[in-house]
């Protein structure tokens, strides 16, 4: 079986070294993904992705690779189907896993939400991110990597 990866689409990722320390704990490497430089720190077994500009390119390069076994951290809904799609355990930063049972709706509302957006019904964008979500997502991610451990994917 391969080895369990993280994949991080860390343009906007509010839980970067989150990631890390869990990602440390149980010898899991972490490829952040982004359009621009970030930094990785030194010690741990990350690497830095960097992809071309444009709408999409990361999210592309994340949706191309994940398979069974991996863990993808994001935000965006339509990447959190397509890997939900290909057997990938999803996690938003707050904490909210995303699952075949929960993707087709999370991706209603998603559409839903943006297209009041658009008419002008609704201006305001999410809640800010607060400490119970860091917390939370400590514990999904924590849960995730276990989980995959029993199912008999090495961290390493």
């Amino acid at each position: 079986m391969k080895p369990i990866l993280i994949y991080v689409d860390a343009d906007a990722c509010p839980v970067k070294a989150e990631i890390f320390k869990v990602a440390e704990r149980h010898g899991v490497k972490v490829l952040l993904v982004a359009n621009s430089y970030i930094a990785v720190p030194y010690g741990i077994e990350a690497e830095r992705v960097v992809v071309g500009a444009g709408l999409n390119v990361a999210d592309d390069w994340i949706a191309e690779r994940a398979v069974e076994g991996d863990v993808v951290i994001t935000a965006d809904v339509p990447l959190a189907a397509r890997c939900v799609a290909a057997g990938a355990e999803v996690i938003a930063p707050n904490g909210r896993p995303f699952s075949t049972a929960s993707i087709g709706m999370q991706l209603a509302t998603r559409n839903l939400m943006q297209d009041l957006r658009d008419a002008g019904a609704i201006t305001g964008g999410p809640r800010a991110f607060a400490p119970r979500d860091r917390s939370e997502f400590l514990q999904a991610l924590d849960r995730a990597l276990v989980r995959l451990k029993r199912k008999g994917f090495p961290a390493r």
